[in-house]
């Protein structure tokens, strides 16, 4: 079976539900979870204070932030996975799915307080609701994205099944090493290996080498700038690659692609072309 790499965007119910899945199993978003149910606990905010023992007044605020939080962090989700071609900026993104979350939230609140208070749940006191959660739920938004954007920005990835670790070039292949490029210095010490490509990935940079690959808080321009001696060309905004990883091209519906050594489709933008043909053709 071919192996490509996709860099296009997965679909919508794939990206959001890997993304969900990354943000659930984070330690730190549980922690900050109980940190706050216990803050609203502990204080009573809301007159809960006076209206609920303290027993009920935890388990109130539990409902209640359980609630919440899912539907934010489910709506934040979604919205960065769908707005990721309209809007560049990943806290931008889930900030608009928190505002649209306030509305189910907002229902949602009187539901607990029916269970809790015996409160009628009526549309005016649901809207008034939402209003009032929206300031909550940008909130909790970007306590999520503090906590968890580099890991959002991982899951945004391809499966790993999907983005292969590219195989050693092997030693009739390689060109004389150059020396090591300073970004190399920037990954893990089991990643440093022979530089291959680079990508852009939301806020992150793509490094990828003959022994691994690792997402890098750097914007790409300074990337390239760290690539030190290593010969490559740029074929996109995107992407980068070493020319000795570089296995041919290929025309698809009229779309010059790069061919990698390890079978990874690269897409080549039009101000770059000229110079890959010239280079490779």
């Amino acid at each position: 079976m071919e192996k490509r790499e996709k860099f296009v965007d997965h679909t919508f119910l794939q990206s959001t539900l890997r993304e969900l899945q990354a943000v659930w199993r984070s330690p730190r978003l549980w922690g900050t979870f109980i940190t706050v149910v216990l803050i609203f606990a502990v204080t009573g905010p809301y007159g809960t204070f006076a209206r609920l023992m303290p027993g009920a007044r935890f388990g109130y605020w539990l409902v209640l932030h359980a609630m919440a939080w899912s539907i934010a962090i489910v709506l934040s989700i979604a919205a960065e996975v769908l707005l990721r071609k309209w809007m560049s900026n990943m806290l931008a993104r889930m900030m608009t799915g928190a505002v649209i979350s306030a509305l189910p939230i907002g229902f949602g609140i009187s539901l607990v307080d029916l269970a809790f208070f015996g409160d009628v749940p009526t549309v005016a006191a649901g809207l008034r609701q939402s209003l009032t959660s929206i300031p909550l739920c940008l909130l909790f938004c970007f306590l999520t994205y503090m906590t968890m954007h580099r890991e959002i920005a991982i899951a945004a990835e391809a499966p790993h099944h999907e983005m292969p670790v590219p195989a050693p070039l092997a030693t009739s292949e390689m060109k004389t090493t150059p020396a090591q490029a300073p970004i190399l210095s920037r990954l893990k010490p089991e990643n440093r290996g022979q530089l291959i490509r680079l990508a852009v990935r939301d806020h992150y940079t793509e490094v990828v080498t003959t022994r691994g690959r690792e997402l890098i808080l750097l914007r790409f321009g300074d990337a390239l700038m760290e690539i030190g001696d290593t010969e490559g060309l740029r074929l996109h905004r995107s992407h980068w690659i070493a020319t000795g990883h570089v296995a041919g091209l290929k025309r698809d519906n009229g779309k010059l692609l790069v061919i990698t050594r390890d079978g990874v489709e690269m897409p080549v933008s039009r101000p770059y072309a000229e110079a890959v043909r010239r280079r490779f053709g």
